[in-house]
């Protein structure tokens, strides 16, 4: 039974959107919400007109007339498909067509080829401090790093197998190698470990959380009072500072705000934080590189370059073994007589160049993760303390124990085997 004089609801006629007619394979929505047509990519550009204008007259181009013809050709580059036209990332082209370019024309003469395998590493590093320096995400690290892999395994099966000198085992273990390069890439490539915001309405901090935070910081403590609690590096200082009693609370509001994350709303782990480059929080975050090296990836990481330096061990061995008979590997790598002459062992030999010098880069890279792994140090901590001139500096910086996290080797690296799973309970490593 309804009472009297109770109010029925009034439904609401609900109105009805015009559906839109299903996208052909070459047509698309660009940018503005228009649709548009693969086929008109050339047309309507005002900003590449006026771009051109100002450089056939030699007139200086504005920055932002620049951003905004590169805004409009990522927009437009696509390629049709089902359903409409896909959008194609600008970044992944640039290794595609250079790379091969580059490659054959160092493969001409000794002179071209150190002229370009020099200022390969160059140019990389150059883009790489160009994109990280504007906080952008690029797939161009990750398209050169896969294509580089795809090409010098082409250039192996057409002009180095052919030659009779690789059998098909030896053949069978590079390609078994190569596959599961992609497999720990592609796992890598998985959450390094990302933080979700709390179900909670709170946008920030309230003086009742912080002492809450401060209470559990403190009972956290008691358990462990040789423990510095802290996730942060911002107040670390090394074992024989003798301005220790300096030190903040773990437990202190001013550390909880600390570890509070503005752009992401939550309070960060120990250890935890925020990716620049992709704009959320991570967990025992180490780096960035081609995606975020995380707690719940950095194992799949090392993984991935134990099994990239393998191969590219095995697969340069194989190939100066075929071009160079009779010569030691380190001999052929730098005195090869003739390997010129041939312009198939030429294009070999260039590739052979262009892996060394990748390999040697991703050695680089695992001798100093196997370095932090050791010492239990990520390399975002390292970089902290090294702009704080905190820590302890060994071998010319090659090692920085920033004594925080440190238990001895063999539990560092019992820890490092752990990652990623929830039993396992690290105790100075609680949640702040």
């Amino acid at each position: 039974m309804t009472q009297k004089g109770s109010m029925k609801p009034v439904k609401k006629k609900k109105t009805e959107e015009p559906e839109l007619e299903p996208l052909c394979c070459c047509e698309y929505i660009d940018r503005n919400g228009e649709k548009n047509h693969v086929a008109t990519c050339l047309c309507d550009c005002q900003d590449l007109d006026e771009g051109c204008d100002r450089w056939i007259t030699c007139k200086s181009l504005q920055p932002e007339t620049c951003e905004r013809i590169m805004d409009t050709i990522s927009d437009r580059l696509r390629i049709p498909w089902l359903r409409g036209a896909k959008k194609v990332n600008i970044s992944i082209i640039p290794p595609l067509v250079l790379l091969p370019v580059f490659l054959h024309v160092a493969s001409w003469h000794f002179l071209l080829g150190v002229v370009v395998l020099t200022s390969l590493p160059v140019l990389a590093l150059w883009y790489y401090y160009l994109t990280h320096r504007r906080k952008e995400q690029t797939l161009f690290f990750l398209s050169l790093g896969l294509f580089s892999l795809g090409y010098m395994y082409y250039v192996f099966l057409q002009e180095v197998v052919p030659k009779g000198r690789v059998g098909p085992v030896q053949l069978a273990v590079l390609t078994c190698g190569l596959f599961l390069i992609l497999l720990a890439l592609h796992r890598a490539k998985k959450n390094p470990g990302y933080l979700s915001n709390p179900a909670s309405g709170d946008r920030s901090l309230s003086s009742s959380q912080l002492e809450c935070l401060s209470r559990k910081g403190q009972e956290k403590t008691k358990g462990f009072p040789g423990a510095d609690m802290s996730g942060s590096l911002n107040n670390r200082t090394t074992k024989d500072d003798p301005k220790g009693s300096s030190r903040m609370p773990a437990g202190s509001p001013t550390k909880a705000k600390e570890d509070w994350c503005a752009k992401c709303q939550l309070v960060r782990p120990a250890r935890a934080w925020h990716c620049r480059i992709c704009g959320i929080c991570v967990r025992r975050m180490d780096h960035h590189c081609v995606c975020c090296v995380g707690e719940s990836n950095h194992q799949a990481f090392i993984l991935a370059l134990l099994i990239f330096l393998l191969t590219s061990v095995y697969g340069i061995t194989l190939t100066l073994d075929t071009i160079c008979r009779d010569r030691s590997v380190f001999t052929a790598l730098f005195y090869c007589p003739g390997v010129y002459a041939n312009y198939s062992s030429a294009l070999s030999f260039t590739c052979v160049w262009y892996s060394v010098i990748i390999t040697a880069g991703m050695a680089y890279i695992f001798l100093i993760q196997l370095i932090n792994i050791s010492y239990n140090v990520t390399e975002r901590e390292v970089q902290q303390a090294l702009r704080q001139k905190t820590g302890r500096r060994l071998l010319c910086g090659l090692i920085v124990d920033t004594g925080q996290y440190n238990r001895g080797f063999l539990r560092n690296w019992h820890q490092f085997s752990t990652l990623g799973t929830r039993a396992f309970h690290h105790p100075a490593e609680d949640i702040v």
